[in-house]
């Protein structure tokens, strides 16, 4: 029996490496002391300049890690100009913001905070601030040992809780690892993601967030100069308009789409990929099925670190 087993683990592995998609790991390893403060860092708004925005106001943990909304709203009601990505799964992306300026969940953390849109807290500020706060100050010591609080010390602790923010056990995840089947719509919408071309972009355990790509490599698309692409990073010229390809997961969950929230369904996200960056006008059969498919994506809410 025990052969039988380690046999059936063996090829659901080795069918699961064969495919261009990776499951979810049920677990990324963290330090809990950090994520719970991080948590508790993610919910208040003592972190924003007039005490109104969080971390979970652009990121709503209940809505798919994002805020359903076409732009933000940061402080003073100002609106953020980009579409807020989600913070799902933000672990596994190579780099962080749609143009990828942050290297990591650390560096992206602080981003927000001190951001004129966004937060707009002074990082300086928002250290003073936490260190007025006995708790915060009590806590913080506990675990960093620094006399002071840094603003790296913020970084560290919201990194942290957005470790434990993943997704796992998706359909599609179950189905890599043999524990489920895709019903036919759902295998022939995963057929032509691969035969189309989508899955060129949109690949690894993320289903994306592991690459930059052009926004209209076959069609070209106009592009907002008031928008930070790769080329605001770069100056490189070839980097206009040129973009982190989004995660997948949770797609379904996640409206509007794209960097500048040009689409508001998943439908018509679907149609404008499909016709801009592979130059297929796709039917409706063929939209319906891609559709099926990427619903199969959605994981498991992160509930275990809500017990945090």
């Amino acid at each position: 029996m025990k052969i039988i087993l380690i046999i059936f683990i063996i090829t659901c592995n080795c069918l699961a490496a064969a495919e261009p998609i990776v499951p979810i790991p049920l677990l990324v390893p963290y330090n809990s002391a950090k994520a719970t403060l991080g948590k508790k860092l993610f919910f208040d708004p003592i972190l924003s300049q007039d005490y109104t925005i969080t971390c979970a106001s652009c990121h709503d943990i209940s809505h798919g890690g994002a805020d359903r909304v076409s732009h933000s709203i940061g402080v003073h009601g100002t609106q953020v100009i980009m579409n807020t990505p989600t913070v799902f799964n933000a672990v596994f992306n190579f780099s962080q913001f749609w143009n990828g300026r942050a290297a990591t969940l650390s560096e992206q953390a602080l981003g927000p905070i001190h951001n004129p849109l966004e937060m707009g807290l002074p990082l300086r500020e928002a250290a003073k601030r936490l260190e007025a706060n006995p708790e915060y100050k009590a806590t913080f010591f506990k675990i960093t040992k620094h006399p002071t609080i840094s603003p790296d010390d913020i970084a560290q602790m919201i990194a942290e809780y957005e470790k434990t923010l993943i997704t796992p056990n998706g359909k599609f995840d179950r189905y890599l690892r043999g524990q489920t089947r895709l019903s036919s719509d759902e295998m022939q919408g995963y057929a032509l993601f691969k035969t189309l071309g989508c899955v060129s972009c949109h690949n690894g355990v993320n289903v994306g967030g592991n690459s930059f790509q052009k926004m209209g490599a076959i069609i070209p698309i106009h592009h907002n100069p008031n928008i930070d692409d790769r080329y605001a990073i770069t100056k490189k010229e070839w980097d206009k308009n040129i973009f982190k390809v989004p995660t997948l997961r949770n797609i379904s969950l996640t409206a509007p789409y794209f960097h500048d929230s040009s689409s508001r369904t998943l439908r018509d996200a679907v149609s404008k990929m499909g016709y801009n960056n592979l130059g297929l006008k796709l039917s409706k059969k063929e939209i319906d099925l891609l559709v099926t498919f990427l619903d199969t994506l959605t994981g498991e809410r992160p509930l275990q670190r809500e017990q945090l």
